[in-house]
């Protein structure tokens, strides 16, 4: 009998050109996910990553972990691809030691300039994914109503107490980390929606190794299980896996709103009031509650840099030939896999 075909582990072969490619993508899913609302995922996803990263991540299983305590550090660094996470991983800290200050700066002097940036990043991102749910068909419809469903609820949701045990810290960073892998949420947004980002600053600030470690715990275990699901919802429901995360873009993208007003806050580890809920208003209205100039102008151009930068990338990508389709490509499954009907997941690029 004919052996399944497995789905190699093995990231493909790069050039100094490719991995110095895949340290700047890190870079810029590092800036994104400074910005609570906006998704490293996303950022994955239009640089032609997004399947690599996830499969990557599924690739981290016991056996990896075995085969380096027993000190064949070879074998797990190519079966667990180590290479291609380490390279992302030092991109995404490079951007956290070398923007966090910037960004904070431009989010305090230049806000409504920032946040219609990455409205408008967002908005193209919207179109850029939706060109590969075509053609609609009533399921991807469905699933697509259901993201934006889900977006909206995510955008407008109360945060939760902030609980102290270990456990709930544990769960909670489980289930943040599955936003930094899906397009649409950061995980830093559902850290606030369940009370634990005041907890975070706090804990990173007094070096409190309880719960980080708890955290840390919860996003390791929280990364290696969503991996394995959404690889396999990829895999068998490719377009109408997108249509889902596209509308969860387009249900969450108000969040980005420029100009919003603050419903609830919540005070920091300083002692600072910060702002926890906001919901959108027009230009008028937030010129009337601040006084300040809404600077519509400036927010429109920012906006249109944002959609050039997806448009640049998508040129980029055509030119690398990079396939997000998942047209072309058969289920590696297994040889008695039955067909679904929707396009399974594309290899690693």
């Amino acid at each position: 009998m004919k052996e399944p075909q497995r789905e190699s582990p093995e990231p493909p072969p790069r050039s100094l050109p490719g991995w110095l490619g895949v340290y700047l993508r890190g870079m810029a899913m590092g800036v994104a996910e400074l910005i609570p609302g906006v998704s490293g995922g996303t950022i994955a996803f239009i640089t032609g990553i997004y399947v690599e990263l996830v499969r990557s991540i599924r690739a981290l299983r016991f056996q990896v972990l075995v085969a380096g305590l027993q000190g064949r550090f070879r074998k797990a660094w190519n079966e667990g691809a180590m290479g291609f996470l380490s390279v992302l991983g030092a991109g995404m800290a490079t951007s956290v030691f070398l923007f966090a200050g910037l960004v904070a700066w431009l989010l305090e002097h230049r806000e409504v300039h920032v946040w219609a940036f990455f409205f408008g990043l967002i908005v193209a991102s919207v179109v850029f994914v939706g060109r590969f749910v075509l053609p609609l068909t009533p399921g991807r419809i469905l699933m697509g109503v259901v993201g934006v469903g889900a977006g909206v609820v995510m955008a407008n949701i109360q945060p939760l107490p902030a609980p102290e045990h270990w456990i709930s810290t544990f769960l909670a960073g489980a289930v943040a980390i599955c936003a930094w892998v899906l397009p649409g949420i950061s995980g830093s947004f559902v850290l606030l929606l369940l009370g634990q980002y005041a907890q975070l600053v706090r804990a990173l600030s007094e070096l409190d190794l309880v719960f980080l470690s708890a955290l840390a715990a919860g996003m390791g275990v929280g990364l290696l299980a969503f991996a394995r699901v959404l690889t396999w919802l990829l895999r068998r429901y490719y377009r109408g896996t997108l249509a889902f995360l596209c509308g969860l873009m387009a249900g969450s993208v108000q969040k980005l709103w420029p100009w919003r007003e603050t419903v609830t806050s919540y005070l920091d580890s300083d002692g600072n009031l910060v702002p926890l809920v906001m919901r959108p208003i027009s230009p008028g209205a937030w010129e009337a509650a601040t006084g300040a100039d809404p600077a519509v102008l400036g927010a429109l151009l920012s906006m249109g840099a944002a959609m050039g930068v997806i448009l640049a990338l998508e040129l980029l990508s055509r030119i690398k030939g990079v396939d997000h389709s998942g047209a072309a490509f058969k289920d590696q499954s297994g040889p008695n896999s039955k067909p679904t009907g929707e396009d399974p997941i594309p290899p690693s690029r």
